[in-house]
């Protein structure tokens, strides 16, 4: 098993948090249903909140992650 780096760790956290900043911002995809969409929604926008209470950020930009929490 390889040993990511702490700061390998932390790209690899920023990457999937703008996963989900992307899927925010992207809008609901045409064949997706309300329900679904607003459950994808309410998990991303957990995924972010619960990330940015992380203590490990360094200089990496959160105000994407901010913004697609609200």
């Amino acid at each position: 098993m390889i040993e990511l780096t702490e700061q390998e760790q932390i790209a690899r956290h920023y990457s999937a948090c703008m996963d989900s900043v992307n899927l925010i911002n992207a809008g609901k995809p045409e064949d997706m249903e309300d329900a679904e969409w607003a459950d994808c929604l309410k998990r991303n926008k957990e995924h972010l909140k619960i990330m940015l209470a992380k203590d490990f950020w360094t200089t990496e930009d959160l105000e994407p992650l901010r913004a697609a929490s609200e």
